[in-house]
C-alpha cells in the first residue's frame, strides 16, 4: 500500500474510532443547531456589523472564566442545556468558529468536529428572510444556516461516505429555536403605521408556509429527528411589560401561541407527507408561562424585572458594563430585556426533555431519539 494511501487509511480509521467512542456516550451522534438568540453560542462574533451581539459583559459572567461566548445569557443558553441532556458537554461550536479556529472546511480538525455537530443559530434572525436586518443590520436567516448546514453535510459525507452519513444523520437531533424575532420585528412595523403590514392572522400563515419550506429543505438534506422549540410567552418578559403598566403584553403571547398551533398543523402536515421524519414541539409557550406565573413553584422570587439592564423593568438599556446588575441571579427569570438566565434555560430545557403532552407534542425530545 502506497504511503499516501496507508495516511488517509489512518486517518480515516482514526475519525471512526471518535465517532464510535462518541456514539457510545451520548444518545445521538451529533446535534446540529438552528434559529435565533436563544440558541446562538457565538455566530455574531463573525458578523462585524451585526447589532445583535453578546460578546462583551455581563453577558456570560456566570460562564467559566467569566468569558462573554456571544451567548444572550448568563452562562449557558438553552441549546447547551438541551445538549447536555443528550450526553453532551454544551452546544456545539458555531460554523463560524470552526472555520475560523481551523482555517477551512478542508482542515482536519474541523471535519473531526463536525461530527459531534454544529451550531449555526444567529442571534436577530427569523424565519423570514427578511427579519433582523431592520434591528439589527446583519444576521444570517433560517435559508442561509440551512444552506451551510448543506456544506458540513457535504464533508461529513466525505469523511463517513454516502451510507454512513445519512444514517448518521438520520439519528442525529436537528434543534430549531426559532419565530420570536419574526414576531418582535411585526410589533414594530405595526408600531408605525405600516399600510402593507399583513395582518395578524396572515403573518402568522405566512411564517408556517415558510417554515415548512425550510424544514422540508432539512429532511431532503438528510434531516429525520427534529426537536422544534416554539416560541415562548414573548409578552411576559421585561421589555414588553415596560411598554405598558407592567401586565403582559396580550397580544404578543397571542401571536405566540397561533404561531404554536400553526407550527403544530404544519408539522402534523408535514410527516404526512415525508414518512420517515419524526419530530418534538416543545411548547415552549406553556413552559414559560408556567415559570413566570408562579416563580416561587421553580424557586425564583423575580418574574418581572430582569437582572442586567436599566429603566423600566430594566429593560430600557443594553445590558453592558454600565448597566445595574442583580447579585442574586439564581432568584431571577429573565437575564436581559428578552432572553432567560441560564438556571431558567436548564428548567425549560429538563421540561422539553422528559415532561408530559401539555410541554412537548407528540412525544418529548428524550422519547424523540429512541430508537
Amino acid at each position: 500500500m502506497a504511503k499516501g494511501t496507508t495516511s488517509c487509511f489512518c486517518f480515516l480509521s482514526l475519525f471512526l474510532v471518535i465517532l464510535a467512542f462518541h456514539l457510545a456516550e451520548a444518545a445521538v451522534p451529533a446535534i446540529f443547531v438552528f434559529g435565533d438568540s436563544t440558541v446562538d453560542v457565538g455566530t455574531n462574533n463573525f458578523l462585524p456589523t451585526s447589532q445583535a451581539k453578546a460578546n462583551f459583559l455581563y453577558y456570560g459572567i456566570d460562564y467559566l472564566g467569566s468569558v462573554p461566548t456571544g451567548r444572550f445569557s448568563n452562562g449557558y443558553n438553552c441549546a447547551d442545556r438541551i445538549a447536555k441532556l443528550f450526553g453532551f458537554r454544551k452546544s456545539p461550536e458555531s460554523f463560524f468558529h470552526l472555520i475560523n479556529e481551523t482555517g477551512s472546511f478542508q482542515n482536519r480538525s474541523f471535519k473531526k468536529r463536525i461530527l459531534q455537530g454544529v451550531n449555526f443559530a444567529s442571534g436577530g434572525s427569523g424565519i423570514l428572510d427578511s427579519t433582523g436586518f431592520q434591528l439589527f443590520t446583519n444576521v444570517v436567516w433560517l435559508r442561509e444556516q440551512i444552506q451551510q448546514f448543506s456544506t458540513v453535510r457535504g464533508n461529513i459525507t466525505e469523511i463517513l461516505g454516502p451510507e454512513a452519513a445519512a444514517k448518521m444523520l438520520s439519528k442525529s437531533l436537528f434543534l430549531i429555536s426559532v419565530g420570536g424575532n419574526d414576531l418582535f420585528e411585526y410589533q414594530l412595523n405595526v408600531s408605525k403605521n405600516d399600510p402593507n403590514l399583513p395582518q395578524a392572522q396572515e403573518l402568522i400563515a405566512i411564517l408556517s408556509s415558510t417554515y415548512q419550506i425550510h424544514l422540508r429543505s432539512l429532511y431532503d438534506l438528510g434531516a429525520r429527528k427534529f426537536g422544534i422549540v416554539s416560541i415562548p410567552a414573548i409578552g411576559c418578559c421585561p421589555k414588553e411589560r415596560g411598554f405598558g403598566n407592567g401586565e403582559c403584553n396580550k397580544e404578543m403571547n397571542d401571536l405566540a401561541q397561533a404561531f404554536f398551533s400553526a407550527t403544530d398543523i404544519l408539522l402534523q402536515n408535514l410527516t404526512s407527507q415525508v414518512q420517515e421524519m419524526k419530530y418534538s414541539l416543545a411548547n415552549l409557550y406553556e413552559i414559560s408561562h408556567e415559570i413566570i406565573s408562579n416563580p416561587g413553584a421553580s424557586g425564583f422570587t423575580v418574574a418581572q424585572t430582569a437582572c442586567c439592564g436599566n429603566g423600566s423593568y430594566n429593560a430600557q438599556s443594553p445590558c453592558n458594563l454600565d448597566a445595574k446588575l442583580c447579585p442574586n441571579r439564581r432568584d431571577y427569570v429573565f437575564w436581559d430585556s428578552i432572553h432567560p438566565t441560564q438556571r431558567a434555560a436548564k428548567l425549560a430545557a429538563r421540561a422539553l426533555f422528559n415532561g408530559g403532552a401539555n410541554y412537548a407534542t407528540p412525544v418529548n425530545f428524550s422519547q424523540l431519539v429512541e430508537d
